[in-house]
């Protein structure tokens, strides 16, 4: 109660004396922080904010930052005890995106917002607008700008070709086609799978893949059909009897069939048949009829046309029908008739000295005058057993003055060129001896 009367009778005396009291109390300016504010304590009450002893504490607005001291004091020479500044924050400069860059408002003080873009071609990755914050920091990912999208590459359309006659293959050509890219326009790789153009397809169809790549490794590819036809015919078969023979793949377009017969038979009909374009074959079908020898033909050269490049010939001449020689030759043979007729060997006698000679092909027998002629065509001695074998050109390929074994003839036929194929053929249809 009595320090209430000591400070009211004070009150009262300062009342009585103002002019005094505003002379011995210094006052400082009052404080202004632009963008700030103070928050002031003085030693004689809130009235009192800017006398001697005042102390204001200097806080900035959000996004403003102080420059200078943190507190002032009111002193004696009725000045503050430094200058403070509220300045604007600001948040570093942003780096420009490669292939791309930024637009700002206001530039990079708080609460600018900043806007990023990029080249044609190129996207965005992380986030397109940023903000200024207080804490003087762009909000946000950094953002940088990406090659994305794949280079773009057309491919040209479905390629069909027919093969060529006799081929079962076509050469198909194209442009090879050419990639883009669409952000810097280079690219760093081309590859291809499958043929490439100018190469021979074969029948069916290809599929055909272009691959570019650009340098950030994006990449696109088109797709396209080679298409190759073989134009067919109807499959041949060989006749009864008979064998075939054809180029390619047997019935495509231009292929070329051969026909032959087994041993006692002969072709008739067309030996070569061609596939047309209009699928047709050409020629009439081959058959293969027992072969019928004529041997009422004037001349020995006659004779042996009749077995041009149809049989080998197996020619036994002996003096007499008792020849020693002869009559063992026979006994060989006759076992061995199965080998004979595998590899078309017609077995011609011719016996006897003129004027009583005879000659015999199977069972049917030659004129004397025949047997004769065939003896000086090919040279054979009169008085002495001899065979002559001979092929299928009517070549001598062989002579033996003494009985030849079986074993020996197949050895000398089989090496024979053209013996070798029917082998292959005999092979094929599994035409054998028991």
């Amino acid at each position: 109660m009595a320090s209430r009367c000591l400070r009211l009778a004070a009150l009262l005396a300062l009342a009585a004396c103002p002019s005094l009291e505003y002379e011995e109390t210094p006052w400082c300016s009052p404080i202004k922080v632009k963008h700030g504010y103070a928050n002031c304590r003085t030693p004689q009450g809130e009235y009192y904010k800017n006398v001697l002893g005042t102390r204001c504490d200097i806080r900035c607005q959000k996004g403003y930052e102080l420059h200078g001291p943190q507190q002032l004091i009111c002193q004696s020479s009725k000045r503050w005890s430094g200058k403070v500044l509220c300045k604007q924050k600001r948040c570093p400069t942003l780096s420009m995106p490669t292939n791309g860059g930024f637009k700002c408002l206001d530039g990079a003080y708080f609460g600018s917002r900043c806007e990023y873009y990029c080249s044609p071609g190129y996207q965005l990755k992380g986030d397109r607008i940023v903000t200024c914050m207080d804490n003087k920091a762009w909000s946000g990912r950094p953002a940088s700008c990406v090659d994305t999208e794949p280079p773009r590459i057309q491919c040209p359309s479905v390629k069909e070709k027919t093969a060529e006659p006799n081929k079962l293959t076509a050469r198909v050509f194209w442009d090879t086609p050419e990639g883009r890219d669409t952000a810097d326009g280079i690219l760093t790789d081309v590859i291809l799978k499958g043929l490439p153009p100018g190469s021979h397809f074969p029948e069916g169809d290809h599929k055909i893949q272009y691959t570019v790549y650009d340098r950030a490794e994006n990449k696109g590819t088109c797709k396209f059909l080679v298409k190759v036809r073989v134009r067919r015919c109807v499959k041949l078969n060989a006749p009864d009897n008979g064998y075939i023979k054809c180029s390619g793949d047997g019935n495509n377009y231009g292929a070329t069939c051969e026909f032959s017969c087994i041993g006692g038979y002969e072709l008739q009909g067309s030996p070569a048949r061609v596939c047309q374009y209009n699928l047709g074959w050409s020629g009439a079908e081959p058959t293969c009829a027992p072969m019928n020898i004529n041997v009422n033909v004037r001349t020995a050269a006659a004779l042996l046309d009749q077995f041009y490049e149809k049989r080998r010939l197996l020619i036994i001449s002996t003096p007499t029908a008792a020849n020693f020689f002869y009559r063992m030759q026979l006994g060989m043979l006759q076992p061995a008739q199965c080998g004979l007729d595998l590899r078309h060997v017609t077995v011609v006698e011719l016996v006897g000295i003129f004027p009583a000679q005879i000659g015999r092909i199977g069972v049917k027998l030659l004129p004397p005058s025949l047997a004769l002629q065939l003896r000086l065509l090919l040279r054979i001695p009169h008085y002495n057993f001899n065979i002559v074998v001979m092929d299928k050109h009517g070549m001598d390929k062989e002579r033996y003055p003494f009985p030849a074994t079986p074993a020996e003839l197949f050895a000398l036929i089989d090496n024979f060129p053209l013996r070798k194929e029917e082998m292959k053929l005999q092979a094929e249809i599994g035409q054998s001896c028991p």
